[in-house]
């Protein structure tokens, strides 16, 4: 797909796992939402349902990084029904994004630290004393200033982000141009 030029150059940059073909319906799912559509994904347990939503959204973040248009506000918000869930995809998004730093995401959910310097404390007391990476946004305050490309959050906590004032900021006027992908994953 990066040679036909359906992904853009730079796609490598993620880690995908390129030595494995996509599934038909992750193709269809990249060519269907390039084109502007909107699309359920329901097939089994292990069949890359998250690869179908990643690799468009992936795509259209490497377009702008390439066509030097890639400003802070989401593109993507994913939503999951637990923290569980939301944390599991925080641990592929830090693989697939490590060799891609300008490319942005944080989970903002209960558990989200409101500062900094208790984020990155706590971060460090669950990871081994290993620091977070650039692009990964670990408290509200990081968040607000500079939000993220890919926001990940519940559904209780998206209630909040869209009626509390302090919280909206992902929704105020600089950053509605953005928005182009919402995820409801494990529906």
């Amino acid at each position: 797909l990066i040679d036909s030029g359906e992904l853009p150059a730079g796609f490598e940059r993620l880690h995908f796992h390129v030595e494995r073909p996509l599934y038909r319906h992750q193709v269809d799912a990249l060519r269907s939402a390039t084109k502007g559509n909107n699309l359920i994904v329901s097939t089994g347990t292990g069949s890359g349902k998250t690869e179908s939503f990643l690799i468009p959204i992936m795509r259209e973040l490497v377009q702008e990084y390439n066509a030097g248009k890639l400003a802070p506000g989401v593109r993507a918000m994913l939503i999951y029904p637990m923290n569980a869930l939301a944390n599991d995809q925080m641990e592929r998004l830090r693989e697939l994004l490590s060799d891609f730093p300008e490319i942005t995401f944080g989970a903002y959910t209960g558990q989200t630290s409101e500062f900094y310097k208790v984020a990155v404390e706590e971060y460090k007391r669950l990871n081994n004393n290993k620091p977070p990476k650039q692009n990964e946004l670990i408290s509200r305050e990081q968040m607000k200033k500079t939000p993220p490309h890919i926001l990940i959050t519940n559904y209780a906590m998206l209630e909040y982000l869209m009626v509390r004032p302090d919280d909206s900021v992902f929704f105020q006027d600089q950053y509605t141009e953005y928005w182009k992908y919402i995820v409801l994953d494990e529906a």
